[in-house]
């Protein structure tokens, strides 16, 4: 009989342990372990599937630093040989009922191919099937960019006036955001305009990018020869990795090649400030973007589907 629970302190961070697979659990363990470290999940938020005395599946709530609910999980790991998928199924169920309790109204999903470190997310078919039978939908199907240090950081647009948010405070990012928002090739950021109106989406756009590490002085809005604001561009630390994190480039400004510039941008900042490997992605549909960062040096070294489901 297999049984759902929290696991217990002897069993964080290993969780479920694969046989002659020695590198995959040590990162997988590393990672939790930083996880808690940094506030991003907690012990109670970890769950086991148990048969008999052997974990046979998991998933672990996550959240931004600060927060006191999940908002996404992680490390999902189920018998994907199992026809019927049961164990994944209650595992998310499990955790669907922890974070409701916890006051959360959505919970999101990321599954990136190829397998990769600390993840390993392996048989992304069936993951996306557990997924779509435990009621998440695709969000946006995207593709994640890396750049590294070594090479020549990505040269700077001369024709953009950069101000900071320090100098001009956060009314023009939020005015400029819903600009951006009138005509996104983003699908998540699409559907939280027809959720909640484009202001309000490019609030929570705001405040969620600030859930992230930042200075004020790295967030900065480009402007144009003209003195209209051109770009935005949010660099920041997420828990992992300084991430590019939100860039955009104002409807009335595309065709110009501000989205490599904008990249550009992030990138020297965050450069500047210590990083050796950035990360950044971008909707699929998002074509001006995802030539920006290729024109700035990033890689595209992995596919990105986003789900989320309602709570």
């Amino acid at each position: 009989m297999t049984t759902i629970r929290a696991a217990r302190s002897d069993e964080i961070p290993g969780l479920v342990q694969y046989p002659n697979d020695a590198g995959r659990n040590a990162a997988t363990s590393t990672y939790l372990t930083d996880l808690l470290i940094k506030g991003c999940t907690r012990p109670e938020w970890c769950l086991v599937a148990e048969d008999g005395d052997r974990l046979i599946g998991s998933v672990v709530g996550w959240t931004v630093p600060g927060h006191d609910m999940p908002s996404d999980v992680v490390l999902l790991e189920a018998p994907w040989d199992d026809p019927d998928l049961t164990v994944g199924l209650a595992l998310l169920a499990e955790m669907a009922t922890l974070a409701r309790t916890l006051g959360a109204t959505e919970l999101g999903h990321v599954v990136d191919s190829p397998a990769q470190a600390p993840q390993f997310q392996r048989h992304p078919e069936r993951r996306g099937e557990l997924l779509r039978r435990a009621g998440f939908t695709v969000a946006r199907d995207g593709r994640r960019f890396r750049w590294l240090a070594g090479g020549e950081l990505p040269a700077q647009d001369g024709r953009l006036r950069f101000r900071s948010l320090a100098d001009l405070g956060p009314e023009p990012f939020v005015d400029l955001l819903e600009a951006l928002l009138a005509d996104t090739a983003d699908a998540r950021l699409s559907e939280d305009v027809r959720r909640h109106g484009q202001r309000k989406a490019a609030e929570l756009l705001f405040e969620e990018s600030a859930g992230l590490h930042h200075e004020p002085q790295w967030w900065e809005i480009g402007y144009d020869a003209d003195g209209t604001p051109a770009v935005i561009s949010l660099p920041a630390h997420s828990p992992a990795f300084p991430v590019i994190g939100f860039v955009g480039v104002a409807p009335a400004h595309r065709g110009k090649g501000y989205s490599s510039s904008v990249v550009a941008r992030g990138t020297g900042i965050l450069a500047e400030n210590g990083a050796t490997e950035i990360r950044g992605d971008c909707d699929v549909q998002n074509i001006a973007m995802f030539k920006g960062f290729q024109r700035a040096g990033y890689d595209n070294f992995a596919d990105r589907m986003e789900f989320s489901r309602s709570l």
